[in-house]
């Protein structure tokens, strides 16, 4: 059973069913993450009218859905729990440093042991979504 399916330290999560209900499947978002990917390293090419926000939102958003693809393959067995951990890590790390783009009722600065980043990234990508995926 993975220990982060429901709660610790009284961070609540929707549960990855709910969370990740409009995500697209596995295999689409793995691509879409690594083309993503490519776009940030200067791999690909990017918008070119993109404004520093708009780069900080892309960014997160980039961070967040590689996250919540790490975070559903271990829940799957595709991945290990301590890659999702590391990618979830990351995400906390980026929101604390930018708190406005955080949209959940957990802040960033809440996510104190490593479980509940996994948690985080499931409250985020929930959010993300609802709010209509900005910053893709």
């Amino acid at each position: 059973m993975d220990p982060t399916a429901n709660g610790t330290e009284g961070i609540v999560a929707p549960p990855p069913h709910e969370a990740y209900a409009n995500a697209p499947d596995l295999r689409r978002e793995m691509h879409q993450v690594l083309a993503l990917g490519a776009e940030r390293d200067g791999r690909a090419a990017r918008p070119a009218h993109a404004s520093p926000a708009d780069a900080t939102a892309a960014e997160r958003a980039w961070l967040l859905r590689r996250a919540a693809l790490m975070d559903r393959m271990a829940l799957d067995a595709r991945a290990s729990v301590a890659v999702a951990a590391e990618t979830a890590g990351q995400l906390v790390l980026h929101d604390r440093r930018h708190p406005g783009l955080a949209a959940g009722p957990y802040h960033p600065d809440t996510i104190r042991i490593a479980p509940s980043r996994r948690l985080y990234v499931r409250q985020e990508y929930a959010a993300w979504t609802a709010a209509g995926r900005p910053g893709t």
